[in-house]
């Protein structure tokens, strides 16, 4: 199996529900087991000859000097942060021209729906998980966004 396959697999596992995935081809068996505690992924190749073992790297934060971080944390915001629960790309409305589900300063109830997260071309609504007042949107409209990734601040 070659890597540009392996690689698509490891991406497939990562940005998906999908907590293990076994495919053999040929002599070669591949398994990628996501850990739940740790974001990173393990592979397993069992050619004829014996056992190799292969860890997706995981993704490395640059080191920020701390005079710059000392900055960030003062712009921390106030209020209940609305994270990504993917990876994907992120929409303000249901389609092209479409009013945004909720504006800054819009009063949101639990469940309303925020935005819509598009991963491996499924639309995935993202609904408030508290009432209040929407107070910064900090994603622009079609850009891809993390898991974990702010995506509103709700006063």
């Amino acid at each position: 199996m070659d890597l540009r396959k392996l690689k698509t697999l490891i991406d497939l596992v990562a940005e998906s529900d999908i907590a293990e995935l076994e495919v053999t081809e040929g002599e070669s068996k591949v398994r990628i087991v996501k850990s739940s505690a740790i974001p990173q992924n393990q592979m397993v190749m069992l050619p004829q000859q014996g056992v190799q073992q292969f860890a997706a790297p995981a993704p490395a934060a640059a080191p920020a000097p701390a005079a710059a971080a000392a900055p960030a944390v003062a712009a921390e915001p106030t209020g209940h942060v609305v994270k990504s629960p993917m990876v994907g790309t992120f929409y303000r409305s249901s389609a092209p021209g479409a009013p945004a589900f909720v504006d800054v300063g819009a009063n949101i109830k639990e469940g309303d729906t925020l935005c819509i997260i598009e991963a491996m071309k499924l639309l995935n609504e993202i609904d408030a998980d508290v009432s209040g007042v929407v107070t910064k949107i900090l994603v622009e409209n079609g850009q891809p966004v993390e898991f974990g990734q702010p995506l509103f601040v709700i006063g």
